[in-house]
């Protein structure tokens, strides 16, 4: 059976899209094969990687990755953004995309403090992040 496969879409592909890429992995991967990318990729967040740890998901091989990468070149089944500058600026429609979806979340990138409260901020972006790739797979589960 050949597995769905998902792209996860933000602006720099350090955060955001790196951890819906994992947590979709975590609780479908036997059904979807996923993959993340950028607009304008920046390096992998530390913070991301961390957080990430924290719930026991390692990040290794996962690297930032641009959105001409995969364009024409690689079919999904999904398109999500998870970012509304990615939804603004993303072509409508390119080849090898299949249904587009948005999912908006925060980038805790951006966010400005102390390392405590940065921590904070993307272990927020990072729950978050997981009760919606959870919500998803149970909602495709319930209308297979």
């Amino acid at each position: 059976m050949r597995k769905t496969k998902v792209l996860f879409l933000c602006t720099g592909n350090s955060a955001r899209s790196q951890m819906a890429e994992a947590f979709l992995r975590r609780y479908a991967g036997e059904q979807f094969e996923a993959y993340s990318a950028g607009l304008a990729p920046k390096n992998l967040s530390p913070y991301t990687v961390r957080v990430m740890e924290e719930v026991g998901l390692s990040l290794d091989g996962q690297h930032s990755k641009s959105l001409i990468e995969y364009m024409g070149k690689v079919h999904f089944g999904y398109m999500i953004t998870v970012c509304a500058d990615a939804e603004e600026k993303c072509p409508r429609v390119f080849p090898g995309m299949g249904q587009r979806l948005h999912r908006g979340f925060e980038d805790p990138a951006a966010y400005v403090g102390s390392e405590e409260e940065t921590l904070s901020k993307f272990r927020e972006i990072r729950d978050q992040i997981d009760e919606r790739i959870k919500g998803w797979v149970a909602e495709l589960d319930g209308a297979a």
